[in-house]
């Protein structure tokens, strides 16, 4: 993955109703490993990294790149959303799209915080490379997932099994740039 191209980073702080959506701090270092090291959180995605590994190797300040927000709120991080452009991908209907990804601690689940902060996020790339698909890549096994991707209008385009399950693929259309 790489980053998103010619998009002026890091934004204004995107707020929501609940929510902030900015740049990582010093602060979410802890946030940062609890998320990565989380088996709850990584159900589906391949299994949680060590703690320790992560206590090593995570910087103080972590790491900033174009299409990374942190989720807050009310002054702590929650979560993370992730777009970033798919260069090389295994599924032909991927390469060269960008790819939306999200994190959130188990105590925001069932909160609607990601589709807050993913809806948030997708309207602020919308306003910046208009015209643009993105794609989402779940477990049909998490069923929470797949109901996001459908609240925030992703439509199934291909299923296919990687990592020893059922993967589903879904696509967001472009909003047509405005005039």
């Amino acid at each position: 993955m790489t980053e998103l191209g010619p998009v002026a980073w890091p934004p204004a702080p995107i707020r929501t109703q609940r929510l902030l959506l900015r740049e990582p701090e010093a602060r979410d270092r802890a946030t940062f490993i609890r998320l990565l090291a989380s088996p709850e959180v990584h159900t589906y995605l391949g299994g949680p990294r060590p703690r320790d590994e992560l206590e090593r190797e995570m910087p103080g300040v972590p790491a900033r790149w174009p299409g990374s927000f942190v989720v807050d709120l009310d002054g702590a991080m929650i979560g993370q959303i992730l777009l970033r452009r798919a260069t090389e991908h295994r599924r032909p209907a991927v390469a060269g799209k960008v790819d939306l990804g999200y994190l959130f601690l188990p105590r925001a689940w069932g909160h609607g915080y990601a589709a807050e902060a993913c809806a948030a996020a997708l309207d602020w790339f919308d306003g910046v490379l208009p015209g643009e698909p993105v794609v989402l890549t779940t477990q049909t096994a998490n069923v929470r997932s797949m109901r996001l991707a459908a609240k925030l209008g992703f439509t199934e385009i291909e299923r296919f099994q990687a990592w020893d399950a059922e993967q589903w693929l879904g696509l967001r259309s472009p909003i047509p740039p405005s005039d």
